[in-house]
Protein backbone atom coordinates (compact mmCIF):
# COMPACT_ATOMS: atom_id res chain seq x y z
CA UNK A 1 0.00 0.00 0.00
CA UNK A 2 1.56 3.57 -1.28
CA UNK A 3 2.50 5.76 1.94
CA UNK A 4 0.66 9.00 2.18
CA UNK A 5 1.16 11.74 5.14
CA UNK A 6 -0.46 14.87 5.16
CA UNK A 7 1.37 17.62 7.59
CA UNK A 8 -1.40 20.04 7.79
CA UNK A 9 -3.20 22.22 10.31
CA UNK A 10 -6.91 22.12 11.90
CA UNK A 11 -8.02 25.76 10.95
CA UNK A 12 -5.89 25.99 7.61
CA UNK A 13 -8.50 26.14 4.34
CA UNK A 14 -5.48 24.84 2.20
CA UNK A 15 -4.59 22.02 4.19
CA UNK A 16 -8.58 20.44 4.84
CA UNK A 17 -8.57 21.08 0.75
CA UNK A 18 -6.06 18.50 0.75
CA UNK A 19 -7.76 16.08 3.15
CA UNK A 20 -10.90 16.54 1.29
CA UNK A 21 -9.80 15.53 -2.09
CA UNK A 22 -7.81 12.33 -0.44
CA UNK A 23 -11.61 11.20 1.22
CA UNK A 24 -12.96 11.93 -2.42
CA UNK A 25 -10.38 9.78 -3.79
CA UNK A 26 -11.00 7.13 -0.76
CA UNK A 27 -6.88 7.38 0.04
CA UNK A 28 -5.90 6.26 3.08
CA UNK A 29 -3.47 8.62 4.43
CA UNK A 30 -1.90 9.75 8.31
CA UNK A 31 -2.53 13.02 9.00
CA UNK A 32 -0.07 15.35 11.30
CA UNK A 33 -1.42 18.41 12.37
CA UNK A 34 1.03 21.39 12.87
CA UNK A 35 1.76 23.87 15.80
CA UNK A 36 2.07 27.05 13.11
CA UNK A 37 3.52 28.97 15.89
CA UNK A 38 5.74 26.63 16.72
CA UNK A 39 6.86 24.69 13.37
CA UNK A 40 8.27 21.21 13.57
CA UNK A 41 11.42 20.15 11.93
CA UNK A 42 9.34 17.92 9.83
CA UNK A 43 7.84 20.67 8.56
CA UNK A 44 10.76 22.99 7.66
CA UNK A 45 12.43 19.38 6.43
CA UNK A 46 9.74 18.99 3.53
CA UNK A 47 8.86 22.55 2.63
CA UNK A 48 12.23 25.02 3.57
CA UNK A 49 11.39 27.53 1.13
CA UNK A 50 7.59 28.21 2.36
CA UNK A 51 7.24 26.91 5.82
CA UNK A 52 3.79 26.70 5.08
CA UNK A 53 1.18 23.40 5.29
CA UNK A 54 -0.03 21.36 3.61
CA UNK A 55 3.06 19.50 2.86
CA UNK A 56 2.10 16.09 1.08
CA UNK A 57 4.29 12.83 1.47
CA UNK A 58 3.80 9.88 -0.91
CA UNK A 59 6.40 7.10 -1.49
CA UNK A 60 9.45 9.72 -0.39
CA UNK A 61 7.92 11.79 -2.47
CA UNK A 62 7.28 15.69 -1.15
CA UNK A 63 5.24 18.15 -2.79
CA UNK A 64 3.99 21.76 -0.97
CA UNK A 65 0.76 24.59 -2.34
CA UNK A 66 -2.28 23.49 -2.16
CA UNK A 67 -3.32 23.35 -5.84
CA UNK A 68 0.12 21.83 -6.84
CA UNK A 69 -1.39 19.01 -4.75
CA UNK A 70 -4.43 18.80 -5.63
CA UNK A 71 -3.29 18.26 -8.97
CA UNK A 72 -1.15 15.70 -8.16
CA UNK A 73 -3.29 13.77 -6.27
CA UNK A 74 -6.03 13.94 -9.47
CA UNK A 75 -3.45 12.20 -11.67
CA UNK A 76 -2.21 9.76 -9.46
CA UNK A 77 -5.71 8.51 -7.95
CA UNK A 78 -8.04 8.29 -11.06
CA UNK A 79 -11.46 7.39 -9.04
CA UNK A 80 -13.52 10.29 -8.65
CA UNK A 81 -12.18 13.18 -10.84
CA UNK A 82 -11.67 16.52 -9.26
CA UNK A 83 -10.35 18.07 -12.64
CA UNK A 84 -12.66 17.58 -15.99
CA UNK A 85 -11.28 15.22 -19.02
CA UNK A 86 -12.22 17.79 -21.70
CA UNK A 87 -8.65 20.19 -21.75
CA UNK A 88 -10.97 23.58 -22.35
CA UNK A 89 -13.11 22.59 -19.07
CA UNK A 90 -9.77 21.56 -17.26
CA UNK A 91 -8.15 24.58 -18.30
CA UNK A 92 -10.94 27.05 -16.79
CA UNK A 93 -11.28 24.63 -13.50
CA UNK A 94 -7.85 25.91 -13.21
CA UNK A 95 -8.30 29.47 -14.10
CA UNK A 96 -11.15 29.44 -11.78
CA UNK A 97 -9.13 28.07 -8.81
CA UNK A 98 -6.57 30.45 -9.49
CA UNK A 99 -9.22 33.49 -9.48
CA UNK A 100 -10.08 32.67 -5.79
CA UNK A 101 -6.33 32.31 -4.71
CA UNK A 102 -4.86 35.48 -6.55
CA UNK A 103 -8.40 37.66 -6.17
CA UNK A 104 -11.06 36.40 -3.78
CA UNK A 105 -9.17 35.64 -1.34
CA UNK A 106 -6.87 38.53 -0.55
CA UNK A 107 -9.45 41.10 -1.41
CA UNK A 108 -10.98 39.58 1.71
CA UNK A 109 -8.24 39.65 3.90
CA UNK A 110 -7.65 43.21 2.62
CA UNK A 111 -10.60 44.08 4.21
CA UNK A 112 -9.20 43.35 7.36
CA UNK A 113 -5.84 44.68 6.90
CA UNK A 114 -7.08 47.67 5.32
CA UNK A 115 -7.37 51.45 7.29
CA UNK A 116 -10.38 53.02 7.76
CA UNK A 117 -9.99 55.16 4.69
CA UNK A 118 -9.09 52.85 3.02
CA UNK A 119 -11.54 50.20 3.48
CA UNK A 120 -14.93 51.09 1.27
CA UNK A 121 -12.78 50.49 -1.41
CA UNK A 122 -11.44 47.64 -0.15
CA UNK A 123 -14.87 46.39 0.13
CA UNK A 124 -15.99 47.48 -3.30
CA UNK A 125 -13.22 45.27 -4.42
CA UNK A 126 -14.31 42.16 -2.21
CA UNK A 127 -17.91 42.34 -3.94
CA UNK A 128 -16.83 42.79 -7.87
CA UNK A 129 -14.63 39.61 -7.53
CA UNK A 130 -17.07 37.76 -5.45
CA UNK A 131 -19.80 38.39 -8.31
CA UNK A 132 -17.75 37.69 -11.31
CA UNK A 133 -17.25 34.23 -9.05
CA UNK A 134 -20.89 33.86 -8.55
CA UNK A 135 -21.42 34.19 -12.54
CA UNK A 136 -19.60 31.74 -13.08
CA UNK A 137 -22.12 29.34 -11.43
CA UNK A 138 -24.93 30.61 -13.14
CA UNK A 139 -27.82 27.75 -12.59
CA UNK A 140 -24.82 24.67 -11.35
CA UNK A 141 -25.49 23.13 -8.41
CA UNK A 142 -21.42 23.19 -7.96
CA UNK A 143 -18.63 25.14 -9.78
CA UNK A 144 -18.17 21.13 -11.19
CA UNK A 145 -21.51 20.76 -12.10
CA UNK A 146 -23.81 18.31 -10.15
CA UNK A 147 -20.65 17.29 -8.52
CA UNK A 148 -17.83 18.26 -6.55
CA UNK A 149 -14.33 19.47 -8.09
CA UNK A 150 -11.43 21.43 -8.27
CA UNK A 151 -13.20 24.68 -8.27
CA UNK A 152 -14.97 23.47 -5.26
CA UNK A 153 -12.29 22.55 -3.11
CA UNK A 154 -10.46 25.33 -3.52
CA UNK A 155 -13.55 27.71 -2.58
CA UNK A 156 -13.72 26.33 0.80
CA UNK A 157 -12.77 29.37 2.14
CA UNK A 158 -15.90 31.08 1.00
CA UNK A 159 -18.35 28.12 1.59
CA UNK A 160 -17.61 27.72 4.96
CA UNK A 161 -14.29 30.21 6.59
CA UNK A 162 -15.78 33.51 5.37
CA UNK A 163 -19.12 32.58 7.29
CA UNK A 164 -17.19 31.43 10.26
CA UNK A 165 -15.42 34.93 9.97
CA UNK A 166 -18.55 36.93 9.33
CA UNK A 167 -20.31 35.60 12.59
CA UNK A 168 -16.78 36.21 14.71
CA UNK A 169 -17.25 39.65 13.76
CA UNK A 170 -20.33 40.61 13.20
CA UNK A 171 -20.00 41.85 9.77
CA UNK A 172 -22.17 40.94 6.29
CA UNK A 173 -20.26 40.27 3.18
CA UNK A 174 -21.88 37.51 2.06
CA UNK A 175 -25.90 37.32 2.39
CA UNK A 176 -28.60 36.01 -0.07
CA UNK A 177 -29.39 39.84 -0.92
CA UNK A 178 -26.16 40.61 -2.79
CA UNK A 179 -25.11 37.02 -3.49
CA UNK A 180 -28.55 34.96 -3.68
CA UNK A 181 -26.48 32.25 -6.25
CA UNK A 182 -23.23 32.22 -3.77
CA UNK A 183 -25.18 31.73 -0.84
CA UNK A 184 -27.28 28.82 -2.87
CA UNK A 185 -23.64 27.46 -3.55
CA UNK A 186 -22.56 27.77 0.03
CA UNK A 187 -25.96 25.63 1.66
CA UNK A 188 -25.64 23.22 -1.14
CA UNK A 189 -21.80 22.98 -0.08
CA UNK A 190 -22.00 23.30 3.87
CA UNK A 191 -24.60 19.69 3.40
CA UNK A 192 -22.18 17.73 1.18
CA UNK A 193 -21.31 14.51 3.35
CA UNK A 194 -17.46 14.98 1.60
CA UNK A 195 -17.09 18.45 2.69
CA UNK A 196 -18.92 18.26 6.34
CA UNK A 197 -16.30 15.54 7.18
CA UNK A 198 -13.52 17.58 6.44
CA UNK A 199 -14.06 21.59 7.92
CA UNK A 200 -12.90 22.16 11.41
CA UNK A 201 -15.43 22.40 14.16
CA UNK A 202 -17.64 25.51 13.74
CA UNK A 203 -17.12 26.43 17.33
CA UNK A 204 -13.61 25.90 17.41
CA UNK A 205 -12.86 28.26 14.26
CA UNK A 206 -15.00 31.15 15.77
CA UNK A 207 -13.23 31.38 18.79
CA UNK A 208 -10.09 31.47 17.12
CA UNK A 209 -10.61 33.83 15.09
CA UNK A 210 -12.59 36.18 17.27
CA UNK A 211 -9.69 37.52 19.07
CA UNK A 212 -7.60 38.01 15.93
CA UNK A 213 -10.45 39.74 14.25
CA UNK A 214 -11.14 43.08 14.93
CA UNK A 215 -14.74 43.61 14.77
CA UNK A 216 -14.37 47.23 13.81
CA UNK A 217 -12.14 46.31 10.79
CA UNK A 218 -15.39 44.32 9.17
CA UNK A 219 -18.20 47.30 9.41
CA UNK A 220 -19.24 49.33 6.64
Amino acid sequence: MAEVKLLGAWGSPFSRRVEMALKLKGVEYEYIDEDLANKSPLLLKYNPIHKKVPVLLHNGKTMAESLVILEYIDETWKSNPILPEDPYDKAMARFWAKFIDEKCMPAIWQIMLSKENEREKAIEEAIQHLKTLENELKDKKFFGGETIGLVDIVANFIGFWLGAAQEATGMELVNKERFPVLCKWIDEYANCSVVKENLPPRDKLIAFLRPRLSASSWKY
